[in-house]
């Protein structure tokens, strides 16, 4: 039976066929995607989503026969690269996803015009070194203070010299590199889990540190550990390696797939011994849980791996109900913004960020469920930066009116873009921002039960 416009069914998704001849077919590819373009035209739901849907439409509607007819190949590219693959489309919007016979699925369309692109050669330099998120942080990390502040947005000498020579954006905050990792952070500090707790004894997670926290915000490694630790959770910090999400946004697929080998067998491991896989950023646990088995379908670790995996926020809601929580929370009255990140609502698991938050007592959590606009180098490169600040531009707003104490955001990038929009936001407006440093939610469930010197106010 197949899907019926409007009908209710869950989305399924197709594996991406990015081994086979066809997939890269030039011919082929312009024919996909003037089909799909064509079901978009005729739908429009998705105009308010990102930048891409605005584009396509707006060359539709200026051409010279008013459809898809009379679009330009050579102008694609251009719709290509407003897309940050937040697959918020396919997941919220678009009512022709498979198993509806239209077979739409706009993101990994967009995946393979940019796949081709990469097999011709034509890769932007400077994304494809940021991709590199292994070797820059092993290369950053001892030389952090001095990285640092070359990459400081105030930076006069340096920001316009890295914008004229890398088109990485003066103006973009850009992620600081710590001094120490959290996996040597994890070694020189062990903890022992609580054993008035609860869950004590019931349950063991490996936490996949992600090459963000590893390299760039232990602190939020060192939160979660902290958290489960005080939850009764044996804890134990793992990281083979990059998720290969910077690659998947540079197209490069087979990399992908080589990470998605890598990593799954060493986690893979780590499940029969009774672990569970927590992941520390929603990027993270959406390639481990989706993108990875439409990758490698085949490969039988990845699929252990995708169903056994838990975000760190849907992991602390998942003890609360079926263990109970340790007393001793304190309010927050300051308040918290929490920002559910694309790749946090494209898991499906619901708004376990905000949820976790309210456990809290008397501490108002208020929600922004929409996108920030930045998207990995998206947010950061010349030609990108201006579409990541007009995208979340009601997040930043919003998040500004809410005039809370804390944002938070399970992806650090958009924490990162909202905080600065935030403060340079309320400049503009002639007002002081509240907000604190950009923080993952699972920092603020930390500093409500005093942990780690978390509970500063």
């Amino acid at each position: 039976m197949t899907k019926k416009e409007g009908s209710l069914d869950a989305p399924t998704r197709e594996p991406i066929a990015w081994q086979s001849d066809a997939f890269y077919d030039e011919q082929k590819l312009d024919a996909e995607m003037r089909r799909i373009f064509d079901v978009c035209h005729g739908c429009r739901r998705c105009f308010n989503l990102c930048d891409s849907f605005p584009r396509l439409f707006d060359l539709i509607d200026n051409g010279p026969t008013g459809e898809v007819d009379g679009l330009k190949s050579e102008d694609f590219p251009s719709i290509v690269e407003a897309c940050t693959l937040c697959d918020m489309c396919f997941m919220t919007k678009c009512p022709y996803v498979p198993p509806h016979p239209f077979n739409v699925d706009f993101p990994h369309l967009l995946l393979r015009h940019r796949a081709v692109e990469v097999k011709e050669s034509n890769k932007d330099f400077t994304q494809r070194q940021l991709a590199e998120m292994d070797r820059n942080g092993r290369l950053a990390v001892p030389l952090a203070p001095l990285i640092n502040w070359g990459a400081e947005k105030g930076n006069k000498l340096t920001r316009p010299l890295m914008e004229k020579t890398l088109g990485i954006d003066r103006h973009a905050s850009l992620p600081k590199f710590a001094s120490q990792t959290f996996m040597c952070a994890d070694k020189k500090n062990p903890i022992a889990p609580n054993p008035g707790a609860p869950a004590f004894g019931r349950r063991k997670a490996a936490l996949y540190a992600t090459c963000f926290v590893n390299y760039n915000k232990p602190d939020t490694g060192v939160a979660a550990r902290a958290v489960l630790n005080h939850l009764g959770v044996e804890t134990r910090a793992a990281y083979p390696g990059c998720c290969g999400m910077p690659f998947l946004e540079q197209a490069e697929i087979s990399r992908v797939a080589d990470q998605a080998a890598k990593v799954s067998k060493e986690l893979v491991k780590l499940i029969d011994e009774g672990y569970d896989i927590v992941t520390l950023t929603a990027s993270c646990g959406l390639m481990l849980k989706f993108e990875w088995p439409l990758i490698v379908p085949g490969n039988e670790d990845v699929k252990q791996l995708s169903e056994s995996v838990f975000d760190i926020d849907e992991y602390v809601v998942d003890i609360a109900k079926k263990d109970g929580l340790p007393d001793g929370m304190k309010p927050l009255p300051e308040g918290v913004t929490v920002h559910l990140p694309c790749h946090a609502r494209a898991q499906n698991m619901g708004p376990k960020a905000a949820e976790m938050l309210r456990l809290i007592p008397d501490t108002p959590v208020d929600v922004i469920e929409r996108c920030s606009g930045h998207g990995g180098t998206f947010g950061v490169v010349t030609k990108t930066h201006r579409i990541a600040e007009k995208v979340g531009r009601p997040v930043f707003r919003a998040a500004l009116e809410q005039a809370r104490g804390h944002i938070a955001s399970d992806c650090p990038l958009a924490a990162l873009h909202i905080v600065q929009n935030v403060r340079e936001l309320a400049a503009k407006d002639g007002k002081v921002a509240r907000v604190k440093e950009p923080e993952h939610p699972i920092q603020i469930l930390a500093r409500a039960f005093g942990l780690l010197g978390c509970d500063d106010r």
